[in-house]
């Protein structure tokens, strides 16, 4: 982008220059101590369960089958390195694992010795890499058409102010025209190719194994009209301001980001697959044993909030499968 900003304008920026700023500079929103559980609550935060089936993941045929000569677990954008804890917790004692969380901020105070704590993702390892809600926090640039459905970068102000400004050209352009055209004047769409990069990048490091992205998504014929852009501040959704003082989301073009031969499923289905139903257990249960119906019954709680249609059940899963001595991913 090449929008031209001089004295009183020069605090106008592209949407992905000022989220980059506000979330990862100096001073950040994710380098802020109290970390994202502070503000927000993902599957990793509503339930150990979810930690659990990553952890049968890990250890299940599907990931074992591909020839992995070790196995390594690589939590891309870890936190506070909340899953890895509970994935550590879950595995079969014994269980031989490398676990690497990736993160821009430093490493938590107390975390488990076993966790190595990275900025990038580790190259040239076998395993499982897992990115629980990562790609929507990799910042993009936001695109509207204007009355001419023309479509603009959209620049904005510390203080949330936006305005339009020039014509999005070159692979920008060519992103949106194959993946989210915009020409009604007034719709608008994240310009997804900077995580399509990113996500590129991840899978690449892997030598062998699987990769997983866990995120809010939509794909192609279902895409918003006016984005997702939003904020998040101490469990509130509030109105994106670039300042540093909110989380700066957007829904993830999966299919966009999908390598060949990948697959996308929900994670209703996805946790489904690795014993997460949220199925109540048998009346019986309740007089048998009344304690281990109670917590059965807790248990079926949560896996049934993180199954939920219309909630976390329909975030997007998308997995990639690296055997080994191939030279590219290839689909589950």
């Amino acid at each position: 982008m090449t929008d031209d900003v001089t004295g009183e304008t020069c605090n106008w920026r592209g949407w992905r220059e000022a989220a980059q700023a506000a979330l990862y500079g100096p001073g950040g929103f994710y380098l802020r101590p109290e970390g994202p559980a502070g503000h927000f609550r993902t599957s990793v935060h509503a339930s150990p369960l979810f930690a659990s089936a990553v952890a049968r993941l890990l250890t299940s045929p599907e990931l074992t089958s591909l020839g992995l000569d070790e196995v390594a677990l690589v939590d891309v954008g870890a936190g506070r390195g909340e899953l890895l804890t509970g994935v550590l917790a879950a595995l079969p004692p014994g269980f031989p694992v490398q676990a690497y969380g990736v993160e821009k901020a430093s490493r938590p105070a107390g975390l488990d010795p076993r966790i190595e704590w990275c900025a990038e993702p580790p190259a040239g390892v076998s395993g499982l890499l897992f990115a629980n809600e990562w790609l929507d926090n990799v910042p993009v640039d936001i695109a509207e058409a204007d009355p001419d459905g023309v479509p603009r970068h959209v620049l904005v102000r510390p203080d949330g102010t936006e305005r339009l400004g020039n014509p999005v050209t070159g692979a920008d352009a060519e992103w949106l025209a194959r993946w989210w055209p915009v020409t009604e004047p007034g719709t608008r769409a994240e310009i997804g190719r900077p995580r399509d990069e990113a996500w590129a990048a991840a899978v690449g490091t892997l030598r062998a194994g699987l990769a997983v992205a866990v995120d809010y998504a939509h794909t192609a014929g279902a895409r918003p009209p006016f984005g997702t852009l939003t904020g998040f501040r101490a469990g509130r959704e509030v109105h994106p301001v670039p300042d540093g003082s909110c989380d700066i989301t957007a829904h993830v073009a999966l299919d966009a980001c999908a390598l060949a031969g990948a697959e996308l499923r929900t994670q209703r289905d996805a946790l489904r697959s690795l014993g997460i139903t949220g199925e109540r257990p048998p009346l019986s249960l309740a007089s048998s044993d009344p304690t281990g119906y109670v917590r059965a019954l807790a248990s079926a709680s949560e896996a049934a909030e993180l199954t939920a249609r219309g909630g976390l059940g329909d975030f997007g899963w998308l997995v990639q499968r690296i055997p080994a001595g191939r030279s590219g991913p290839s689909g589950v």
